[in-house]
């Protein structure tokens, strides 16, 4: 064989072996040693979050602030596929409580790698109907939650650490009679940038993670699924669906594990194509 012919077929090779050994590597757990808080994980888009993070090799504290029977539903659930997970109760609106849950991490497993601020609440009212209290729970929960909980585990956060707050498409498409809940998902969006600057030079990475409507116990007891809008939000979405839990724990798995080590202040939009 002339040199010029075992060099291009070489060449020829070098994809192939490259595509196998990147197989290889979808085969093992991505997050294998990693430690997680994932707060208002008792259900719904936390509760999916928490397993697929506990799938890919992670230790999972389930979050919850008043279900704690929820709560240890998905800590089963965890465990009976082989994963680790603990279920620990607080309210991440208040400073002493949410440095509760982080301290739980590190007394049950030591350390703590990736933290998913998920915990919210949602109310839609007119502009004429909104009060003081609403405003109130809205910020409190939605955006001094993330800021507390964050403030708490910068102490244990470490190079390759991931924050992920989970936002919201609303921030996006403004949907009418949600100006407090889109306000504070809003708000999460620049709170992402900002700390994404300040954590960056630690090799911390934040980017928040935006669902478009997801069908949870919340969107069935809210009597969002069967109605008309969400008729109309899946008419408007290119996949033709609504989410699942599971389609946003695949998208915190990627930003957790160091796939998505080059990304930091962005907001990926998990909508099915809505916008």
């Amino acid at each position: 064989m002339k040199y010029s012919d075992a060099l291009l077929f070489a060449l020829r090779r070098e994809p192939v072996q490259f595509h196998r050994n990147q197989l290889e590597k979808t085969d093992m757990s991505k997050l294998t040693g990693k430690v997680a808080v994932v707060t208002g994980a008792s259900k719904g888009i936390g509760a999916g979050i928490a397993k697929s993070l506990a799938a890919e090799g992670a230790s999972v504290v389930v979050n919850y602030a008043s279900s704690k029977e929820d709560a240890d539903n998905v800590v089963a659930a965890i465990a009976k596929t082989g994963g680790k997970a603990i279920a620990v109760r607080g309210n991440v609106s208040k400073a002493s409580e949410a440095q509760g849950v982080i301290d739980a991490a590190i007394k049950a497993y030591g350390r703590l790698d990736i933290l998913v601020n998920n915990a919210g609440v949602y109310e839609f009212s007119p502009i004429e109907a909104i009060t003081e209290d609403q405003f109130h729970r809205h910020f409190n929960v939605n955006v001094l939650g993330p800021l507390l909980t964050t403030q708490a585990a910068m102490k244990y956060l470490g190079e390759g650490g991931s924050i992920i707050n989970i936002g919201s498409g609303a921030s996006r498409i403004t949907p009418p009679d949600t100006a407090i809940y889109t306000g504070t998902k809003g708000a999460l969006d620049a709170i992402t940038g900002v700390l994404a600057r300040e954590l960056g030079p630690r090799r911390i990475r934040v980017n928040s993670l935006n669902p478009g409507m997801v069908e949870t116990e919340g969107t069935h007891s809210g009597g969002f699924i069967g109605s008309d809008l969400e008729k109309t939000l899946v008419a408007q979405t290119p996949l033709g669906r609504i989410g699942q839990p599971v389609d946003i724990g695949d998208v915190a798995v990627f930003l957790a594990s160091n796939d998505s080590r080059w990304l930091t202040g962005e907001q990926l939009l998990a909508s099915g194509g809505l916008r």
